[in-house]
């Protein structure tokens, strides 16, 4: 009995027009969809007094650097479970796992921001959120609208990633603040990895990988938007 070989799975630059207008829908709607849950899950978590306390209680010395090991630990398998699988179930959840992991991640970056609110400053979360997503949406025009492969800044990110997680644990270990300078070198690492993130939906994912997709440019977008956030808490 001849059995017919399995045609393996199209990337997105192979499908045509049409199927690749209807992968950036899905992918662009599961990233709307990942923000809303992140900001549902946020007042959840607001509303939570002792996990609020434990959160805020994370954010000095070797206790900082271990909430943000175990946040690399948890992207990593989000990201592994999402890419290594055709179960949509499981790419799901991981994308649900990886939001929930950013928004416990956040609560002393929101927290600080809305105290400063609350005693009069600026409202800096709306302020932040506008600037990130305009910044997003110029990055992410530029790859749609060329269609040029980013994929080239793969090694400089990687570099730059490295770099950076090594200044945040020599300062969190010798006391020393990184200041405004390098939040500000992060918001372009942060750029550069949405240009690249953008990339791969236009030219390397797989046609049913689109919550995948979707994954990869939340965390670029929260990279984004948490030294956004941090700049203008420092004002």
């Amino acid at each position: 009995m001849e059995h017919t070989p399995v045609q393996p799975p199209l990337i997105i630059r192979e499908l045509t027009s049409e199927k690749r207008i209807a992968f950036y829908r899905k992918t662009y709607t599961h990233l709307a969809l990942a923000v809303l849950l992140f900001i549902l899950v946020e007042m959840i978590f607001f509303q939570i007094e002792p996990l609020l306390k434990f959160a805020l209680s994370l954010t000095q010395g070797w206790l900082w650097l271990a909430m943000l090991g175990g946040f690399m630990m948890v992207t990593r398998y989000a990201e592994k479970m999402a890419l290594n699988t055709h179960d949509k179930s499981k790419q799901y959840l991981a994308l649900g796992i990886y939001v929930v992991a950013e928004a416990f991640i956040f609560i002393p970056l929101i927290f600080i921001s809305i105290s400063i609110a609350a005693e009069g400053g600026a409202h800096i979360l709306s302020q932040a959120a506008i600037m990130t997503l305009s910044l997003f949406t110029g990055l992410s025009a530029i790859v749609l609208l060329t269609k040029k492969d980013f994929s080239f800044l793969r090694a400089g990110l990687a570099i730059g990633f490295f770099v950076a997680m090594g200044l945040i644990v020599a300062g969190t270990l010798f006391g020393f603040n990184l200041g405004l300078w390098f939040s500000v070198g992060m918001v372009l690492l942060a750029s550069g990895s949405i240009l690249y993130q953008t990339s791969n939906m236009v030219h390397k994912y797989e046609e049913d990988q689109y919550v995948a997709a979707s994954l990869g440019l939340f965390a670029s977008l929260m990279l984004l938007f948490w030294y956004i956030l941090s700049i203008l808490n420092r004002n």
